[in-house]
């Protein structure tokens, strides 16, 4: 079976073939260029798919809430523009005529490393990715679980500070404004003047520097105030942490440190590890999903 398997995120799209082994190849990253809309990001992916031959199945994890039933995206804030509603699995279906999987990126990095990754085995965790925003997703006896809409794990939506900053989805205070990878560089950028990537920012010249490296150390005290809220309302034995900057050793190093000093000693079982298929889990996990049907 040939999947041809897409992570759609607020930065980038990334694509690439998947065999039968769940081995991932002819891998491809481009702009997502969110801002310009749902729709935009669809026909991009279609134009995507009509330059590969004889793909058997499409499997898509995107950012935003979604009926991966029916592959339609319940919601999405304000980072992809006009995305809310979209029918992705019929458009793309009756465009190709090729048998779809739509899942949100969360659900879907969740489900890849379950079957493939750092929660095999498990059956009750908690994952959440950093990257733009903060996605989430929870399995309980070894399904995800989805809520009423779909729509259960917006972990990067829950309040932080009171009264905080703006958010996309129209609130104030959101955890994702102030431990997203995003926020990361905002902070280091206000602080410094320079405009930093999340892996420019841990390069040596610019880890050694003590003003970012305060910036950094405060950024993670922000992520352990969302983890601590998010293990006292689950209680899991597994917390998997993902998004391509949680590759950096030190930010687990950090949170192992602290979070344990501050949890209440029943809740110190829990095993707080970084996503072992990294920026990949998404692609596997829909595609794990994709192959069933």
């Amino acid at each position: 079976m040939r999947i041809l398997a897409f992570d759609i995120g607020g930065t980038n799209i990334k694509y690439g073939l998947c065999d039968e082994t769940f081995h991932l190849s002819e891998m491809h990253s481009i702009p997502t260029d969110a801002k310009k809309g749902g729709q935009y990001i669809i026909n991009k992916v279609i134009e995507i798919i009509e330059q590969f031959e004889n793909i058997d199945r499409v499997a898509i994890s995107t950012a935003g809430q979604v009926d991966s039933e029916n592959g339609i995206v319940v919601y999405s804030t304000d980072n992809i523009p006009y995305y809310t509603g979209m029918m992705v699995k019929k458009i793309i279906e009756n465009k190709t005529g090729i048998p779809t999987y739509v899942e949100n990126d969360v659900n879907a990095a969740a489900t890849g490393e379950a079957m493939f990754g750092s929660a095999r085995g498990v059956k009750d965790f908690i994952c959440l990715t950093f990257g733009t925003g903060i996605g989430g997703a929870i399995f309980l006896n070894g399904k995800l679980y989805k809520g009423v809409d779909s729509s259960a794990g917006e972990f990067g939506h829950i309040i932080t500070h009171a009264g905080g900053r703006p958010c996309t989805c129209g609130g104030e205070g959101c955890f994702e404004q102030y431990a997203s990878a995003s926020a990361l560089v905002r902070a280091v950028e206000k602080v410094t003047g320079k405009e930093l990537n999340g892996f420019e920012i841990f390069r040596e010249e610019n880890f050694s520097n003590p003003e970012i490296r305060h910036v950094i150390d405060s950024w993670i005290d922000e992520i352990i105030i969302g983890l601590k809220s998010i293990i006292y309302t689950f209680n899991p034995s597994l917390v998997v942490l993902g998004g391509g900057i949680m590759n950096e050793d030190y930010i687990i190093e950090l949170i192992d440190r602290k979070i344990y000093k501050q949890l209440m000693s029943s809740y110190k079982k829990v095993n707080i590890v970084k996503a072992e298929l990294g920026n990949n889990a998404g692609m596997l996990g829909v595609s794990y999903e994709v192959s069933k049907l």
